[in-house]
């Protein structure tokens, strides 16, 4: 299956991973249609991030438009005003620590918002197969693995955060209007992203920050809690070639088939700042703090992502030693994006030059 999609509308295009499939379409893709991009600008939203873009496209290729996925007629009007033939949904309250203190947004953005974009898409696509509704989700879904064995396509859920819960009720809304209403979708699991623009509460840059300024580095309970890390560059390729050629009611799970326990990944990360700091490596580790394990913290995530090699052919092609080597120089050389996101002072010049139009 090839699809022909041309007016995009991405959800929360102005976050990590939404701001790097923006540029992946533009700079890697050859993508030549129209991108509308909705994003109520929460804390992790940076209309930084596009800057270049929103100069050289805005108003022709590239739309920028401030509002909440919960706002049916503002998505309504946007469905409307450009008329979308696909979306890309990653609009998504996603820190799981913030989930914890504060459930009921999760609940809000992840469950209603995407019902609301569901029904919009449903109403006025009214039967089309020309067109596609794509769901990002998140291997947390599928729960904690033990020391062996990897999350399949076919795995049952088994959230453990009210994080990942609402990421699993939003996965089987999107496949209840496949089923229930015909709506055209795919759906991606994806493992943890990392790269450029990451919002500086995530493992990564939160970690490259606090070496360089000398702050600690808290490492919950003993270290040993494994990831599966996938360069958001390669993760955005998989979610573009399931949209043009995945299998209508699919989903395809994505990733790096790169494990690394928290602890390991940070003595990786402390020898690669520790050189380009020209810092004693022992200084930087003397900054290690274990803290008190946050609840419900799963042990292990590991993606089998067969599935999308052996259909699609996708397959990473960035190596972990590389991606991180670039993530942190991006980092270092981008101190002042940090700083103003830190700041507040962007929330508020976001405020005043954006409010919901």
């Amino acid at each position: 299956m090839k699809r022909k999609l041309t007016n995009l509308l991405v959800t929360g295009g102005a976050g990590f991973i939404g701001s790097n499939f923006i540029r992946y379409l533009f700079e890697h893709a050859g993508f030549s249609g129209r991108i509308v991009n909705l994003d109520a600008l929460t804390y992790a939203g940076n209309l930084e991030n596009l800057a270049d873009i929103e100069a050289a496209r805005g108003g022709k290729s590239y739309f920028f438009e401030r509002g909440d996925i919960c706002d049916r007629a503002r998505v309504e009007g946007l469905f409307a005003k450009h008329d979308i033939d696909a979306v890309v949904h990653l609009a998504a309250e996603s820190h799981v620590d913030r989930s914890i203190l504060g459930p009921e947004a999760f609940v809000k953005t992840n469950v209603m918002g995407t019902y609301t974009l569901l029904d919009v898409a449903r109403n006025a696509w009214k039967g089309r197969d020309d067109v596609l509704f794509h769901h990002v989700s998140t291997d947390e879904v599928y729960g904690s693995l033990g020391d062996t064995g990897y999350f399949s396509e076919t795995t049952s859920y088994d959230p453990r955060s009210p994080y990942s819960a609402s990421k699993a009720s939003s996965d089987h809304l999107v496949r209840a209007y496949n089923h229930t209403y015909g709506l055209p979708i795919t759906l991606t699991n994806c493992s943890n992203n990392y790269g450029p623009y990451q919002f500086p509460e995530k493992l990564l840059p939160l970690m490259i920050m606090n070496m360089a300024e000398g702050k600690s580095l808290p490492v919950y309970g003993d270290g040993k809690n494994i990831r599966d890390w996938l360069y958001v560059q390669d993760h955005n390729a998989a979610v573009w070639l399931v949209m043009n050629q995945g299998a209508t009611g699919e989903s395809y799970n994505v990733g790096g088939e790169n494990e690394w326990t928290n602890i390991d990944l940070l003595m990786n990360l402390i020898g690669i700042v520790a050189a380009k700091l020209g810092l004693p490596r022992a200084k930087i580790e003397s900054q290690i703090v274990y803290v008190t394990d946050r609840p419900g913290h799963d042990r292990r995530y590991a993606i089998d992502c067969s599935k999308i090699k052996r259909e699609l052919g996708w397959k990473r092609s960035v190596e972990f030693a590389q991606g991180l080597e670039k993530t942190v120089d991006w980092y270092f050389e981008r101190k002042e994006w940090v700083a103003h996101v830190k700041s507040g002072e962007y929330a508020k010049w976001i405020d005043k030059n954006y409010r919901a139009r």
